[in-house]
């Protein structure tokens, strides 16, 4: 399974289109390689080089595992997002205080459908993961402010 987009490569900056000095909208993700018994995916990004420790910004799930792009600025449709650490239920763009992080697109095929409520953040969502994780796979952008 594979993860990448045509806004930026992987290791590579994200365009500020992408980030809080921007339009703050989702870059374009395309997949592929899905396992054929995946009967969901998830995407998380976040930031794991926050000052207070990992940040979430952008939970979706039930994304259809047939899906190969995610358009700019658009959740597929069926699909849900989760509480991110903005708390907000949306994506939210790299935005760091200062200095370079890198955001980690991570995206999982699983072998059953999520029923999640939207208010549900990272950590409940993990919780439900565990044991149905069939492949994963991960880009990485950075920012610099």
């Amino acid at each position: 399974m594979r993860i990448h987009s045509s806004s930026f490569e992987n290791n590579q900056p994200i365009p500020s289109k992408h980030t809080c000095d921007g339009e703050n909208i989702s870059p374009q993700l395309s997949i592929n390689g899905v396992p054929e018994e995946a009967k969901d995916l998830v995407l998380i990004m976040d930031d794991p080089d926050a000052p207070g420790g990992t940040f979430v910004h952008w939970l979706v799930w039930n994304i259809n595992p047939h899906t190969e792009i995610i358009n700019e600025g658009i959740v597929p449709s069926g699909a849900v997002e989760g509480m991110n650490d903005f708390g907000k239920n949306s994506y939210g763009g790299p935005c760091p205080p200062s200095g370079t992080h890198n955001y980690h697109f991570k995206l999982y095929a699983l072998d059953l459908f999520l029923d999640l409520d939207q208010s549900s953040r990272k950590d409940v969502l993990e919780e439900e993961m565990e044991g149905h994780i069939i492949d994963w796979t991960k880009l990485v952008g950075t920012y610099t402010r």
